[in-house]
């Protein structure tokens, strides 16, 4: 009998950022990346308050020779509520912080700032890794 070959499938990762009235920046814990090539990041704000609140999320990359985490993408500063999806992805089409034609290295995280004065954000930030 044939061997059935073996397909990596997109690998959802649920919530990897959970956000509730928060004021301080901070980043997800390192994710692994396995045989994938890409990761797309959903960034969903439902509350955003205080004065000229934003929220940026950047996706990084680390280096092990150098111990340090570098950006792959970056957000725009958003301040509004609703959905932003970031991807990285060899060949994806480049658009100004949404897109970046990258691999996604074998150790990533997610990294927030949030900004302004007494800001309060709800959001939750998940990924999806891509083959």
């Amino acid at each position: 009998m044939p061997q059935t070959p073996y397909y990596p499938v997109n690998n959802n990762l649920g919530a990897i950022v959970t956000l509730s009235a928060a004021s301080a920046s901070g980043d997800s814990p390192a994710q692994i990346s396995g045989q994938t090539r890409g990761v797309k990041v959903v960034v969903d704000i439902t509350a955003i308050s205080g004065t000229s609140p934003t929220l940026t999320v950047t996706i990084e990359g680390y280096d092990s020779a150098s111990s340090t985490w570098y950006t792959l993408l970056a957000s725009s500063a958003l301040s509004a509520t609703g959905e932003t999806v970031l991807t990285v992805y060899p060949g994806v089409s480049v658009t100004a912080n949404q897109s970046a034609s990258d691999h996604i290295p074998a150790k990533w995280r997610v990294a927030y700032t949030i900004a302004g004065t007494t800001p309060a954000v709800t959001a939750t930030i998940g990924a999806c890794l891509l083959v």
